[in-house]
């Protein structure tokens, strides 16, 4: 289980590092497809851990 928290937890980190150094996303305030591809990442880690007995691809 601790290697999902820890999936987790890196998912987030990534999307929030970019969110905070990515010159597009920084200067519009609108996710930049990379952004927008690292949330659907971390949405997709968070709702695999959220369901008993799921694989994470």
């Amino acid at each position: 289980m601790s290697s999902q928290t820890d999936a987790l937890q890196q998912a987030r980190a990534d999307y929030e590092h970019h969110m905070q150094t990515c010159r597009q996303c920084y200067a519009d305030s609108v996710p930049c497809p990379v952004a927008k591809h690292l949330l659907r990442l971390y949405n997709n880690t968070r709702r695999s851990g959220a369901q008993p007995g799921a694989r994470v691809r």
